[in-house]
């Protein structure tokens, strides 16, 4: 693998910088998005029946708010849902910005490595026919090992290249499309919420006009 890169020269450091770069993002992307770190499973239901205890207060919507992005959500909208439902949505609609912010950490960078990475190979191709053609001036055709290595240099690169690039552009697609799905699923989650509390707030005022 060293003699692969030091026949490349040294359009192949940036490569190897955009590989390893690309890789500790998809790691850690991966990891920071998983499914139970960002909508815990039962959530939901903990926060209904502590607010059908009653027993919700400022220090429990503070653990609420960082445990989880869900969390975070929820406690959004439990801390406004006196001001009415619009209110409520509103202020989750907020959270959910900062929230996806978040998740799309770094995924900039990653699109970024997958679009350059390419053109890095292609400097390299250039750079490795320049080589072989200032050979060829030099020295004529005669010199065989001399116009290999300008070639050799040149296919390298440009393998290099679109190695570090294709799973690159794999990996952003798929967190993108991870992220999209996690933030339906959390938007929902959140609406579960709104719709149940003011649901039992409408009946609640029902029987007390009854009464």
């Amino acid at each position: 693998m060293l003699e692969i890169i030091q026949a490349g020269g040294w359009i192949m450091l940036p490569i190897v910088l955009c590989s390893v770069l690309a890789l500790a993002i998809s790691v850690e992307r991966l990891w920071a998005l998983k499914a139970d770190k960002i909508a815990p499973r039962n959530q939901l239901a903990e926060v209904w029946q502590r607010v059908k205890d009653n027993s919700i207060d400022a220090d429990y919507l503070k653990q609420l708010k960082g445990s989880s992005p869900l969390g975070a959500l929820l406690a959004s909208g439990l801390s406004n849902s006196r001001y009415g439902r619009d209110i409520m949505k509103e202020s989750i609609e907020e959270s959910a910005s900062h929230i996806i912010h978040d998740m799309e950490r770094n995924m900039n960078a990653l699109g970024t490595i997958a679009a350059i990475a390419p053109l890095l190979g292609l400097l390299g191709t250039v750079v490795g026919m320049i080589d072989v053609f200032t050979q060829i001036v030099d020295q004529g055709t005669g010199n065989a090992g001399a116009l290999a290595g300008g070639i050799s240099q040149a296919l390298i690169t440009t393998a290099a290249g679109l190695a570090v690039a294709i799973p690159a552009l794999v990996m952003h697609r798929y967190l993108h499309r991870r992220i999209d799905t996690m933030v339906v699923s959390l938007e929902q989650e959140s609406v579960k919420l709104v719709d149940a509390l003011h649901s039992e707030r409408q009946v609640a005022v029902k029987e007390k006009k009854r009464k």
